[in-house]
Formats: structure tokens, C-alpha cells, sequence
């Protein structure tokens, strides 16, 4: 009966191990971090006939999701959102017209929300940094693109820094360029969406 007891904590004892090394890793391969809105900073720059401007995003929020045991990291999921009435330009006219443009009583955020990874390379010059060209769908004012978005990556310390640039086309998203003072200030079609973004 002893030897029954014994018997049984000893395969137990192996039960517990063969869980603990096999499925632990296993979970501990794709990690999730959530972007910091307090950290890093997203802007939209463009131009028009009387100057250039740019609009900072107070409120952003996303998930990403990383395999990072094997020789590249794995991008397995990438969601990232804007708060569209968040857009500040510091000029509450030009604001005022931008959530106009952008059909903000309708359309509330604008999203981008991964559906593969083109390319992932290492940066020569650090070992944690990776060049990246993401292809998603990315949806403005209700409509949607699917777009290939190209970043930096960078792994460190349990943080995550994602940054680079891509520029747009307003009409591309059926977005009419803002107008002011009657139709003499006229706002160029083409944009630049740059983000240095912190995630945790």
C-alpha cells in the first residue's frame, strides 16, 4: 500500500514537471504589451497654401503581441487606435474643420490593425532593433485601406518602441482637403503620419 502511495506522488511529482517545462515556455513565447499614452508622441504634418501644420494625438491606445524565441521576433498581432476629436493643432479653428473633414460625429477613431508581416530584419547596428513593414488595414473617416506600414521595432527591458513615418493621401480615405476663410486657405491632399510610440 506504501509502495502504491509512493508510487502514485512519484508520477504526480513527474506530471507537475513535464507541465511546468513544457507549457510554461510555451506561454511565455508571444508576450502582449500595451501602448503607453503617456509616453512617445503621434503626429499628422501637412502642408497649405498659407503654412505648414501639424496635429498631435492626445489619445492613442493598442495592443501588440511578440514571439520572441526564435533568431526574429514574430509579430503575431498589432492593434492601434487614435481617439480622431484627440487630434490637437493648437489652433481651434483648424481643429474644428479637421473633425469636420474627418466625419468625427460618425467615425470616432481611426485604426490600424495588422493582417501580416512583409518583412522583419535586423539592424546591424543594435541587436534588439528590427526594420519593419507591417500590412494591414488602416480605417479613416469610415473608410478603409489596407496599406503597408513600415516602422523601426526596438525590444528593451520589457518595453517595446515602435517609430518611423508614412505618408497619405486625404482623398485616398474619400476625405475632402479642410478649407478656411471662405476657400482661400486651402489644405494639401498629401499627409505624413509620424509615431514614436512606447509600449509596456
Amino acid at each position: 500500500m506504501q509502495y502504491h502511495t509512493s508510487h502514485r506522488q512519484s508520477l504526480l511529482k513527474a506530471a507537475i514537471l513535464w507541465i511546468t517545462f513544457t507549457l510554461v515556455p510555451l506561454a511565455l513565447s508571444a508576450q502582449s504589451f500595451k501602448l503607453n499614452n503617456g509616453e512617445g508622441e503621434v503626429k499628422v504634418t501637412g502642408t497649405s497654401t498659407l503654412h505648414d501644420w501639424e496635429e498631435v494625438a492626445e489619445q492613442k491606445s493598442g495592443l501588440i503581441a511578440l514571439d520572441n524565441t526564435g533568431e526574429l521576433p514574430k509579430i503575431t498581432s498589432l492593434k492601434f487606435t487614435v481617439v480622431s476629436e484627440s487630434l490637437k493643432s493648437g489652433k481651434g479653428a483648424m481643429d474644428k474643420n479637421t473633425y469636420k473633414a474627418l466625419e468625427t460625429k460618425d467615425h470616432k477613431e481611426i485604426v490600424f490593425e495588422l493582417k501580416s508581416v512583409k518583412s522583419i530584419s535586423p539592424v546591424t547596428s543594435a541587436s534588439n532593433k528590427y526594420k519593419v513593414v507591417a500590412t494591414g488595414n488602416l480605417t479613416i473617416a469610415g473608410s478603409t485601406n489596407t496599406i503597408d506600414l513600415p516602422f523601426n521595432l526596438t525590444i528593451n527591458d520589457g518595453k517595446v518602441l515602435l517609430e518611423g513615418k508614412k505618408g497619405l493621401k486625404m482623398t485616398d480615405y474619400k476625405i475632402d482637403p479642410p478649407k478656411a476663410l471662405l476657400g482661400t486657405i486651402t489644405t494639401g491632399d498629401e499627409i505624413e503620419v509620424h509615431y514614436n510610440t512606447i509600449w509596456k
